[in-house]
């Protein structure tokens, strides 16, 4: 699932993704993708902090206390650095975050080869 209000770096997300075979499931803030977990549970999450309606930190901390979600692996893109979350790691020190200048096609797709196998494993 990509939790992402702009459509720019929506797309962007996309685009790294096409050709490895995952589903995605498009949401375009916190509020949209509550409602789309009730529908069908993701693997994982690629998740924005700034966001309009319900903020990237207030979805994560949502999901992680729903104890049928609390198990999703979530991988935080953010024009911030990890340093302003670090509450978040308290909650789920496997969190993932990438600063947004640091983000390539390849960084994002081993991240989350690593969440989708670990998620495998800890099941």
């Amino acid at each position: 699932m990509i939790v992402e209000d702009e459509k720019v770096l929506h797309n962007l997300y996309k685009i790294m993704l096409e050709d490895t075979g995952y589903r995605i499931i498009h949401t375009y803030d916190g509020y949209e993708a509550m409602g789309k977990l009730q529908e069908k549970k993701p693997d994982l999450i690629i998740l924005d902090m700034l966001m309009n309606m319900v903020t990237g930190d207030t979805f994560f901390l949502n999901i992680k206390n729903i104890p049928e979600y609390a198990d999703i692996p979530v991988i935080i893109i953010t024009a911030y650095s990890e340093k302003k979350y670090t509450n978040l790691k308290k909650t789920d020190p496997n969190l993932i975050f990438i600063e947004k200048p640091h983000l390539t096609k390849e960084r994002l797709l081993d991240e989350v080869e690593k969440k989708i196998d670990f998620s495998c494993f800890s099941n």
